[in-house]
């Protein structure tokens, strides 16, 4: 069973830039209500669609220079990438629907 994957400035290179499908990367905070209220339909694109797409989650407060460069000020951001650039993003709660939608558009790109 697929899930989200935790990188860190280490990983993000290997885990987003070279990845060769569509990745979301939740720039999240265990403080961060909205975060944990997004964070199931997280899990569960992860499980159910990560064949097609890969979900991570980079904690802010652990790597707050990652958040730094990508201009994350608020959580949760949820960015999308492609061929290792930002093609998309979304700040605050979004539907499980929209995320869906957001992928399936990178993915047909």
């Amino acid at each position: 069973m697929n899930q989200a994957t935790h990188i860190n400035p280490t990983t993000f290179h290997t885990e987003v830039v070279q990845s060769d499908k569509p990745v979301l990367v939740d720039f999240w905070a265990p403080w961060c209500g909205p975060c944990r209220m997004i964070a199931p339909a997280l899990d569960e694109i992860a499980a159910t669609e990560g064949a097609r797409f890969k979900i991570t989650k980079l904690n802010i407060d652990d790597h707050p220079e990652l958040a730094s460069k990508f201009g994350v000020r608020a959580v949760p951001t949820l960015l999308f990438f492609k061929d290792g650039q930002v093609r998309d993003y979304a700040v605050g709660t979004i539907a499980k629907k929209s995320i869906l939608d957001k992928l399936e558009a990178l993915a047909a790109a």
